[in-house]
């Protein structure tokens, strides 16, 4: 393995997000590196969807730094988060029993140039898609 496939992608130091009343945030400290999966788990308010829209730009935080691949970044919204290469698929959410996960996971973020869809990149997505669904423990259909 090489030190890309270990290195640190995703970073917040300090993260803070307060709302009136609540902590919501509390100086997280959190890492991802590249290739693992993760979970985050806590109890019901615990700050996990709190701590995926600061992330995903959703929220802003009142305190800390977000690092993306060892840059600061301050997503200021979605898309904005999106254009960095961060993003959410929430359970809640009804996806389509008859697309692929990938066609799924893309929905609202195709690739399109002069409001065209972009076939080849549409392409590559997939096959970044299924790199990633590679570590998942059970393969899911992504065609």
């Amino acid at each position: 393995m090489t030190t890309d496939q270990h290195q640190e992608i995703l970073r917040t130091e300090g993260l803070s997000k307060f709302f009136p009343g609540v902590k919501a945030l509390d100086n997280v400290d959190f890492s991802l590196r590249r290739g693992e999966i993760m979970a985050l788990l806590g109890e019901n308010g615990a700050g996990k969807s709190t701590l995926i829209k600061a992330l995903t730009g959703v929220y802003h935080a009142d305190r800390g730094t977000i690092w993306l691949e060892g840059q600061a970044i301050s997503p200021k919204n979605t898309a904005h988060a999106q254009q960095l290469g961060i993003g959410t698929v929430y359970q809640e959410v009804n996806l389509l029993p008859n697309m692929s996960v990938a066609d799924n996971l893309f929905i609202g973020r195709e690739p399109k140039r002069f409001g065209l869809l972009r076939r080849k990149e549409m392409e590559k997505a997939r096959h970044r898609t299924d790199g990633i669904l590679r570590f998942l423990p059970r393969r899911a259909r992504t065609a």
